[in-house]
């Protein structure tokens, strides 16, 4: 199966093709450009790999939690391209592709939410994919759920921010924490690449982001 995927849920830019298991993958440092960056770069990936788009047989994005502009913005492209395609769509958590690149047993997945919180969720490994012991919240650092034993590993910009205090939250779990890690498409294809096999492909217009955040500001009078 050929599979195109993208994200664009921090300020990064990623995309990635899945060529029958094959991954070739792209990335930029957008700040507010995504959706000017995106589809040129699909094309060029796709040229680079002598692929066209009706090749294609799937399109994945990374669907949240992260930034609400940015999920929006992957969300609309992955309809636009499905709807003229006529092919399936799956959106992957954010947070599930940087368990799958920690590439651990169990991994605490954090993402700055901006106003002093995260999107924060708990993944084992198991045989058919990642099990959530936690599915993805949002909570203030110092009230991250807890988790049990130890072996545990860290990632994403949560624990960029906020690591003495998430350090001291599972203070009996940590092994370790990988710096430096954000949703990147390379992941979100191997997980697509899995949910299409299982049959989780679905129509474009059931394409929709994972907000979790119901607002993108506190007022004045709730700060």
């Amino acid at each position: 199966m050929n599979i195109i995927a993208f994200d664009t849920s921090t300020e990064y830019c990623s995309l990635a093709l899945w060529l029958n298991g094959n991954i070739i993958s792209r990335e930029e440092l957008a700040g507010q450009r995504h959706s000017e960056l995106l589809l040129p770069m699909l094309q060029t990936m796709l040229t680079e790999a002598g692929v066209a788009l009706s090749q294609i047989e799937g399109i994945a994005f990374g669907a949240g939690p992260g930034s609400f502009t940015g999920l929006r913005i992957a969300c609309g492209i992955a309809q636009g391209l499905a709807f003229a395609r006529d092919i399936p769509v799956v959106g992957v958590s954010t947070l599930e592709a940087l368990a799958q690149q920690a590439d651990a047993s169990q991994v605490l997945a954090a993402l700055d939410a901006r106003m002093g919180e995260l999107y924060f969720a708990a993944y084992e490994k198991r045989e058919i994919g990642w099990f959530p012991v936690h599915a993805p919240l949002l909570c203030r650092p110092e009230t991250a759920p807890g988790v049990i034993g130890d072996g545990w590993t860290g990632c994403g910009s949560g624990f960029d921010l906020y690591q003495s205090v998430l350090s001291n939250v599972y203070s009996e779990n940590l092994q370790q924490i990988i710096p430096d890690c954000y949703p990147h498409a390379r992941e979100i294809v191997q997980l697509a690449a899995i949910k299409f096999a299982n049959g989780e492909g679905r129509a474009a217009e059931e394409a929709l982001p994972v907000y979790i955040r119901n607002k993108v500001a506190l007022k004045e009078s709730e700060r």
